[in-house]
């Protein structure tokens, strides 16, 4: 149970700290990985659809094996000075690997910009945080896509990382967040990575498969704190599938629902205008005030995994043994 209380301390101190700037972080080494076998690989193998492939699967292996090899490594090491240093780097690491300040710190600065700046400021602050093109989005627009990236990405940067911490302790959330990392970085349906990114894309949506419904359902259980409930529910069962992804909608529909909103529709992408199905109903305008009511609704959804996954789990284990690991 060691691993169970690392994650909940680790859940605890992301709540407070964040991703403080100047401090190193696991994401910027994976970054820097993958930059550099991307370049070795094309280099090694063909140019063709099928080389290409070749090398995002060899990408795919080194750098999830790699990540996995090191983090257990590290705490294995640390084990041998002392036990109390490998539970506190299983605290450091899951840490690391959950964004639940983060997200909202970053979403908010969004707010902030249209509040204190102009609208051209809101378009360059949620290019930081958005795939699409924003130049020349309206306000309604850059606050949709703010709501739209903290329901996807409550999915993808708090659930799953906190439910593959929870199954296979740090060394698995951390070998998720590499694939998700990936997936950020060369994960794209355009000419460059197209045939390369296509194994990480896929493997992405592998890992995230059930934390993504998990994580929908969550959602709407919490949406009964204080919002639409039952819209909710109602947007979750009918919208969950109206995305070219998978996975995306299951969050997106929860949210969209809870808060009375419409998300999805045509978004530009490098350049090409990509239609994609509306999810919830037009039934209000988004306001600033729902980038905030987006992320409360994610931190209790947060919140409530942490209880289901850890918490209760923990607690049952001290009621039955008296002890916490």
């Amino acid at each position: 149970m060691q691993h169970i209380l690392a994650l909940i301390l680790g859940f605890c101190v992301d709540l407070i700290l964040g991703d403080p700037r100047g401090l190193p972080h696991p994401v910027q080494g994976m970054g820097w990985l993958i930059e550099k076998l991307e370049t070795l690989l094309r280099r090694v193998f063909p140019a063709s659809p099928r080389g290409q492939m070749a090398a995002g699967g060899c990408l795919v292996v080194l750098v999830v094996g790699l990540t996995g090899v090191t983090t257990g490594g590290v705490l294995y090491l640390a084990g041998l000075v002392h036990p109390a240093l490998c539970f506190l780097l299983e605290v450091v690491i899951c840490w690391q690997i959950l964004a639940t300040k983060s997200l909202r710190t970053e979403s908010m600065k969004v707010v902030r910009a249209l509040q204190s700046g102009t609208l051209d400021d809101g378009r360059s602050t949620v290019s930081m945080i958005v795939g699409r093109d924003t130049a020349q989005l309206s306000e309604e627009e850059v606050l949709n896509a703010a709501v739209e990236t903290v329901a996807e990405n409550t999915a993808d940067g708090i659930l799953a990382p906190l439910i593959w911490a929870a199954v296979l302790g740090p060394v698995g959330g951390m070998c998720y967040k590499a694939v998700n990392t990936m997936d950020s970085m060369v994960g794209y349906k355009n000419d460059r990575y197209l045939y390369f990114g296509r194994t990480a894309a896929k493997l992405d949506d592998v890992c995230n498969f059930l934390p993504s419904r998990i994580a929908g359902l969550l959602m709407c259980l919490a949406a009964c704190f204080g919002f639409d409930a039952s819209g909710a529910w109602r947007i979750f069962r009918r919208d969950r599938k109206n995305h070219l992804s998978p996975n995306s909608a299951q969050t997106e529909a929860a949210c969209a629902g809870a808060l009375g909103l419409q998300l999805g529709g045509a978004h530009l992408y490098f350049g090409k205008m990509v239609e994609k199905p509306t999810i919830g109903d037009a039934s209000g305008t988004v306001c600033r005030a729902d980038v905030r009511r987006a992320n409360d609704l994610a931190l209790i959804t947060a919140i409530l995994a942490l209880v289901i996954l850890a918490v209760l789990p923990l607690a049952i284990h001290f009621a039955v043994t008296g002890r916490l690991v």
